[in-house]
C-alpha cells in the first residue's frame, strides 16, 4: 500500500494544521483561489515549481516540506 503523501495531500494537511482557509492561503501565496482548489482536489497534479514555492511561502513552511 502506497502511503506516500501527494502534493495535494501535503498542502491540504499543512493548511489545516495552520488553520488557514483555502481563500486565505491563495491570497497569502498570491495565486488564484481556483488554482489552489484544483491543486488540493488533484485536478492539477503537477503544479509548477513557482506555484509550489508560493504556496510554501504562504503556509510559512519550507519548499522541502511540500515536495519531499
Amino acid at each position: 500500500m502506497n502511503r506516500v503523501k501527494t502534493i495535494d495531500q501535503k498542502i491540504k494537511s499543512w493548511r489545516k494544521k495552520k488553520e488557514i482557509t483555502q481563500d486565505a492561503l491563495a491570497k497569502k501565496a498570491d495565486i488564484p483561489y481556483t488554482t489552489l482548489v484544483k491543486i488540493e482536489s488533484d485536478v492539477i497534479q503537477n503544479p509548477s515549481l513557482q506555484t509550489i514555492t508560493k504556496v510554501a511561502k504562504g503556509l510559512g513552511v519550507f519548499l522541502d516540506d511540500l515536495v519531499k
